[in-house]
């Protein structure tokens, strides 16, 4: 049965001179009992759905399509063998840690019911220098972009609470083949893949869209 292990928050944003705001909301740390999460409005305006959690650079973190982050402890414990270091739950800036369930290949606009909050995926996580510095790996953004392992965003369809413990169901499966490994490899290593994205509708964030048209563009007037 797929469950969230963890819900973490960062409490507070920490001092970080490797970010454009100054200051960083990576370090997330399990609570032990249930949070709101709620919708939010769009980046650059709001920050994180679950209540309680710090964002810093809301110009590239949090806002609707980013309302919440979720990472696979199955993941974590491959790059825990992989990079030899113990990894805890919330540590590449998730707020849910889950089991039994595959974000990799979860379709974008999936939605998950956890508690009695419902959320929708709507793409991958993106590795910036300040993963990479929390981390303390050199070459960490090349890294976690070749494993394609990104973890999902969310948005938030209906609030209501959710905490360590609860069941996750997948109650709606879009019918295309847009997964967020593919989203992920789309906007990182394999541009000829972006005009795919367009068939996960609405449940693609806007800037992602307008990517895809630019692109179009550039590539009809070339």
């Amino acid at each position: 049965m797929p469950v969230v292990l963890s819900l973490n928050v960062a409490q507070r944003a920490v001092p970080a001179d490797h970010t454009r705001a100054g200051s960083t909301g990576i370090d997330k740390r399990p609570v032990d009992g249930p949070l709101r999460i709620s919708p939010v409005g769009p980046k650059g305006s709001a920050g994180s759905g679950v209540a309680g959690d710090s964002i810093a650079d809301l110009t590239v973190h949090g806002g609707e399509y980013q309302a919440v982050y979720g990472y696979a402890r199955e993941d974590l414990d491959w790059w825990q063998s992989e990079l030899d270091v113990p990894l805890h739950n919330g540590q590449f800036g998730e707020n849910l840690t889950t089991q039994g369930i595959d974000h990799t290949n979860a379709l974008v606009g999936e939605h998950w019911r956890i508690g009695t909050a419902l959320l929708e995926v709507t793409g991958p996580r993106i590795p910036c220098r300040t993963f990479a510095e929390f981390l303390g790996q050199r070459g960490w953004v090349k890294r976690f972009t070749r494993q394609a392992r990104p973890g999902a965003y969310f948005r938030v369809l209906e609030a209501g609470l959710a905490g360590p413990g609860d069941e996750i169901t997948v109650v709606h499966r879009p019918a295309h083949d847009v997964t967020v490994e593919l989203f992920f490899r789309a906007v990182t290593t394999e541009a000829a893949l972006l005009p795919r994205l367009l068939a996960a509708g609405d449940s693609v964030p806007p800037e992602v869209v307008d990517l895809v048209h630019k692109r179009t563009v550039v590539e009809l007037d070339s």
